[in-house]
């Protein structure tokens, strides 16, 4: 590992990383108030307008594996500062769109933007804090997140509402802006590793092709291009497991997963989760407004329930991952999810708000516990020189994770309601939509719950 300049404080680069940390989740729960307002002034329909979440979290899956190896090579201070910059100019593409088609372009080039950022966070943040310390510092980086996403419903609406959809791409371009500036005057290291090989082009594209396919094969389900899209994708990703086992200098080391069973099953479990949980928020935000009449304002002054739970257990979550087996705690937080999951699925239109907002605290407790120690394993499981691959590779898991949700999401409302615009009329086929996709959830979280369980009884064996 190539020696940092000695001068850097480890808690100013902290303090960099926590500032980009804001802009993906601040944007995504602030954006979900405005997609009803997007979908009318576009004249999208409810699939359309899940792609406008979905290519940004489908661009962001695909990229970080491969651009954790350019890191390695390049320096990841100089990936993660081209991630911001793109990210940032995306942002204003997006704020300045005249179509919808327009939107979705700049998202894609958001998550293309966010993947070089999401390659190289961690892994930075792992190597400048000690195995001592590195709990407590993905414990602050998990609350900045969640401060983000608590944030976001309720300036997001008060955005919305007084300012216009578009000035959440506005106030995000601002913080990127902010946070070039940090990079520049507070992060003086590069934290690469010595060139070794060749890049793995063929590896890339099979990775890339093959995940691609299955994401999007498994947004357009029941459908048979959706079918065909995830067997090619299915058959794409077998090729290039066999084929990285075989290379020198694969952009992912494959065998890690069954080599190193802490790092696969609880990378495992992170895919779960996010995989159960991400669409909790978009179908939230679309039953408050739709179903409860509510206005973008005070849907969010509802939603900021889930992430304020979230941002008061993550840094204590973190702090004990120090202290105790963070398995143990990763484990119980996803079972407390799955009992938030099962209460969601008995939502009605004449649910009161105030047990909406129980339900959805239950959830941020249950996310607060779970995220800052299964991080904290799957870090802690590798050996140095891969840390570069476990950051790209967790943060692959949370997306695709995401991108699987919003697939489940889209399928489910594609069955109950079909490709028309939200109405009244459609209403009581969306409520059933939500029904079915929380039970699936559910059943998601608890296979998670099994996979967290059986990851615990495995050794670790690298800290």
């Amino acid at each position: 590992m190539e020696n940092q300049d000695q001068t850097t404080n480890r808690y100013s680069v902290l303090f960099v990383i926590c500032l980009t940390t804001i802009l993906v989740p601040f944007m995504s729960s602030a954006l979900n108030l405005a997609l009803p307002i997007i979908a009318k002034e576009y004249s999208m329909n409810a699939i359309t307008l899940s792609w406008v979440v979905s290519i940004f979290l489908l661009v962001s899956a695909i990229f970080p594996v491969p651009f954790s190896k350019v890191a390695d090579n390049v320096g990841r201070r100089k990936l993660f500062l081209t991630g911001i910059l793109i990210f940032t100019l995306a942002t204003l593409i997006c704020g300045f769109s005249v179509s919808g088609t327009l939107l979705i372009v700049g998202r894609f080039l958001q998550g293309f933007g966010a993947s070089m950022v999401f390659a190289t966070n961690m892994a930075i943040v792992t190597s400048v804090f000690p195995p001592n310390e590195r709990g407590k510092a993905l414990g602050i980086i998990t609350a900045v997140v969640y401060v983000s996403a608590s944030s976001g419903p309720f300036l997001g609406g008060m955005l919305t509402h007084y300012f216009g959809w578009r000035s959440i791409f506005y106030v995000t371009a601002s913080i990127g802006i902010l946070a070039i500036v940090g990079i520049f005057t507070l992060m003086k290291g590069e934290w690469s590793e010595p060139k070794k090989g060749r890049f793995d082009w063929i590896g890339v594209i099979f990775y890339g092709s093959g995940l691609s396919l299955l994401i999007y094969g498994f947004s357009i389900l029941p459908t048979l291009s959706g079918f065909f899209s995830i067997s090619i994708g299915l058959v794409a990703l077998a090729g290039f497991v066999a084929y990285e086992k075989q290379q020198q200098f694969p952009v992912l080391n494959v065998k890690l997963f069954w080599e190193n069973k802490v790092f696969g099953f609880a990378s495992t479990a992170a895919l779960i989760n996010y995989s159960s949980t991400f669409a909790i928020s978009f179908l939230l935000s679309l039953y408050l407004q739709y179903i409860k009449g509510l206005s973008a304002q005070h849907a969010g002054m509802v939603l900021i329930a889930q992430p304020i739970a979230q941002t008061i257990l993550s840094p204590l979550a973190g702090r004990w991952s120090d202290r105790t087996d963070p398995r143990n705690l990763a484990t119980l937080g996803m079972a407390i999810i799955v009992v938030g999951l099962v209460l969601m699925f008995f939502l009605v239109p004449a649910t009161p708000i105030w047990a909406v907002v129980i339900i959805s605290i239950l959830l941020g407790i249950g996310f607060g516990v779970f995220s800052s120690p299964n991080m904290n394993v799957i870090m802690g499981s590798v050996e140095k020189k891969y840390i570069g691959m476990a950051s790209a590779t967790t943060n692959t898991m949370r997306l695709t994770g995401q991108a699987f949700s919003m697939g489940i999401t889209t399928m489910v409302i594609s069955l109950c309601v079909g490709k028309v615009k939200i109405s009244q009329e459609v209403l009581p086929q969306f409520m059933q939509s939500i029904h079915i996709t929380f039970m699936i959830m559910a059943a998601l979280c608890c296979l998670g719950v099994y996979t967290s369980f059986t990851g615990k009884k495995q050794k670790r064996i690298a800290e």
